[in-house]
């Protein structure tokens, strides 16, 4: 940000003169020409969004606080719940009912899902047994819910008011459903297991998003307690910090479980001996776990009776030597898992440090051995691999999502790149740091760059801004992750390494605990950079396109050497020029995706220095080109 300050001169001057620059700063930046749809436009229009990429002044978010008991008795799957929510309406609206999100009824039969369901899935989905506003009982016919339910208020809800919701309910775990459910039949991990009042926003209301099992979510920040009861021999795993850790647990894995918080070893709690002497949990009858989260957007839980608990510490903020726990369990089976706990500190630290440079926000990570490959805060469900430096990558891209969906507060459902795409990236960056830039990027490329570049149905190439939820088959998956991966890391480039990090970390701290949507983010980059970047941000995110790019012409001169690079596929990529001499010899030229600010269509590049070659090429790394044929040029 352009500011002056002038000591020197009189105050009208200064004041003149600060307000002259920042109108020329923002004036430029405020002219905006990217596309907005509808209910975006009408959110900058109402001042809760400002064309700055900061909140608007007329910002607001609703919140509330969750009060759930739960009872869980393995290996049934029964579920039975309760929960208080106190709702707080921030908005300036009055709301005449509330949009309830029943995610587990995408296992009923007749569901709209995306891909076949098989019968281990089905279940009869969430059962309201009872449902009380403001202490008054209120009937909930649940017959034909979905994943949706819209329930009037008795009493309107006004603006900066509470309502007081009392829901019993009960379900039963799907056998196996990847993201929860039953991972073994004593071992079980739940999920959107919890009516909850969905997101109520400044831009399109009520979030109403059908769940068809692919898509993901979007939800606001509240707080949490949370109580599960379970028979004994049973551990529980859960967001938030554990409140009775002494009432549940024997004294000398209680005490163990304290010391692992502060220790840069790994402290195995229980191991499979301790777990067969039926010691490591309080011999009641049940045990009442009790955990709470404050400022979080979800919950999720984790039991078994028999899986292997490990933990330990990092510091996570350098300058106030702030440390997160790691924690991991597993069946003895998964090897890979041995090492989590190590893999869990090795992430948080690194993002905590490097990229995106935010200290580590929450007190803990903990990893079950599931099947989803799948992030909850402040929980990873992942499944076990065979090349441990494969389940290291997947643990790292799972904790990446703390920051991204999490700590942003992004719409998963409607623009999964806002997530999807920085955990890709990041898993790059991180990868590079833990097993060298060249596997890196051989991996990178083969399960995010491949699948796109070498596609050429015309599906693939729909612009990356299409929301989330209107998509299927392969181009979810490519503009979820691999498109926008290489965009960020692409604005990497442009902005060099110092650069990026500032500015995505102002972004990041204008949005933290909020609901960012794709154009707070593209504003934000805009402004903090002090760029105009549009021009970078209509082809990656709202135009057709390739990485494309070829050698259309080389000049040789006694002077000068000049190539003409043609971009075929319209996306500003970084690509490297590389000249080979007649003894063998190469040099290359990096260049930045800048080099694509004044035309998209083609730019021609002098070579300083280069009076004779014989081969000249164009490479580009991750950034792999969709056509190979024309990306080398030799004498004669």
């Amino acid at each position: 940000m352009l500011v002056f300050f002038q000591f020197k001169f009189k105050k009208m001057y200064k004041k003149i003169t600060f307000c002259i620059v920042g109108f020329l700063f923002f004036g430029t930046v405020s002219a905006q020409t990217l596309y907005q749809p509808k209910d975006i436009e009408k959110a900058y229009q109402n001042e809760t969004r400002s064309l700055t990429g900061a909140p608007g002044k007329a910002y607001w978010q609703n919140s509330a606080n969750y009060n759930i008991k739960l009872a869980i008795n393995p290996p049934s799957r029964r579920v039975k719940g309760e929960e208080t929510i106190v709702y707080r309406n921030n908005s300036p609206h009055t709301l005449t009912s509330l949009n309830f999100k029943l995610v587990l009824n995408h296992h009923k039969p007749g569901a709209a899902r995306l891909a076949p369901a098989p019968n281990a899935y089905i279940t009869d989905g969430i059962q309201i047994d009872h449902y009380e506003e403001n202490g008054k009982v209120k009937a909930w016919d649940d017959t034909n819910d979905g994943t949706n339910k819209s329930m009037p208020l008795e009493d309107p809800l006004l603006p900066n008011q509470e309502v007081t919701l009392t829901i019993h309910w009960s379900f039963d775990l799907s056998v196996q459903s990847g993201r929860e459910g039953v991972i073994d039949e004593t071992t079980f991990f739940l999920a959107y297991f919890y009516p909850r009042v969905s997101v109520y926003d400044d831009y399109q209301g009520w979030d109403t998003t059908t769940f068809y099992g692919a898509q993901e979510f979007y939800n606001d920040f509240n707080d949490y307690e949370v109580e599960v009861t379970v028979p004994k021999n049973y551990i529980v795993w859960a967001t938030g910090d554990l409140l009775n850790p002494t009432e549940v647990l024997q004294a000398p894995y209680a005490k163990k479980l304290a010391e692992s918080m502060q220790s840069d070893q790994v402290i195995q709690i229980a191991g499979l001996e301790d777990l067969a002497k039926k010691q490591v949990t309080k011999q009641g009858e049940t045990n009442t776990w009790k955990w709470k989260a404050t400022s979080i957007p979800d919950f999720a839980i984790g039991l078994s009776d028999h899986y292997i608990w490990d933990a330990g510490s990092v510091v996570v903020d350098l300058k106030t030597k702030r440390r997160a726990s790691v924690q991991a369990a597993y069946d003895e089976p998964s090897e890979d898992f041995k090492q989590m706990v190590d893999f869990g500190k090795n992430a948080l630290h690194w993002f905590s440090t490097n990229v995106p440079g935010v200290p580590y926000p929450y007190s803990k990570s903990t990893i079950i051995r599931g099947f989803a490959d799948m992030e909850y805060p402040m929980m990873v469900n992942d499944n076990s691999q065979e090349n441990p430096d494969f389940s290291r990558l997947v643990a790292a891209h799972e904790i990446a999502h703390t920051y991204f969906p999490f700590y942003m507060g992004t719409n998963e459902a409607r623009f999964g790149f806002m997530d999807e795409g920085w955990a890709t990236a990041l898993e790059y960056l991180i990868g590079i740091n833990d097993f060298g830039e060249e596997k890196a990027a051989q991996t990178f490329k083969l399960f995010r760059v491949n699948s796109w570049v070498n596609n050429h149905d015309m599906e693939v190439n729909i612009p990356v801004i299409t929301p989330t939820n209107a998509l299927n088959g392969p181009v979810l998956r490519i503009n979820q992750y691999s498109k926008p991966a290489l965009a960020y890391l692409a604005l990497r480039t442009l902005l060099g390494e110092e650069e990026f990090i500032r500015v995505i970390q102002a972004y990041m701290h204008d949005w933290n605990g909020k609901h960012p949507t794709p154009w707070d983010f593209f504003y934000s980059v805009n402004t903090h950079a002090e760029k105009n970047l549009n021009w970078f941000w209509k082809p990656w995110f709202f135009s057709q396109g390739t990485m494309d790019v070829g050698i259309e012409k080389v000049d040789l001169s006694s002077s000068k050497t000049t190539v003409k690079v043609r971009n075929h596929g319209g996306m500003p990529v970084p690509f490297t020029i590389k000249v080979t001499d007649a003894e063998g010899r190469v040099t290359s030229y990096p260049q930045s995706p800048a080099i694509w600010e004044q035309s998209l269509q083609a730019v021609t590049i002098e070579l300083n220095g280069v009076v004779k070659t014989d081969i000249i090429q164009l490479e580009g790394g991750i950034f792999m080109d969709a056509d190979l044929t024309n990306n080398e040029w030799k004498r004669n």
